[in-house]
């Protein structure tokens, strides 16, 4: 993680469930707040809490154009996106967090 870095990512509740993307400027602890269910939210509500792409930007303004990008895309090109680089849907969390 770099010391100025905005977060794009993607979320998924399983392998093929549904997807929730955002963008944030600290990913550990958007991970931590979407993984704890504390919020009413969309994530809580479809339980979407799996860290399966991310993406790091220097610029705030860049992030938020890309999340913007995603959000409009057809869910294909996002499970293309996601399976390119983690075929499995693997969590992403326990590398991201160092544990």
């Amino acid at each position: 993680m770099g010391p100025r870095c905005f977060y794009v990512y993607i979320l998924a509740s399983r392998i093929g469930g549904t997807l929730y993307v955002g963008v944030t400027n600290d990913l550990l602890r958007r991970l931590a707040e979407h993984k704890s269910k504390i919020a009413e939210s969309f994530t809580k509500t479809y339980g979407v809490d799996r860290l399966v792409y991310f993406e790091c930007f220097d610029d705030i303004e860049q992030a938020i154009h890309r999340e913007k990008r995603l959000k409009k895309w057809e869910r294909l090109w996002k499970v293309q996106l996601i399976e390119k680089d983690n075929p499995n849907w693997d969590d992403l969390y326990p590398g991201v967090a160092g544990r």
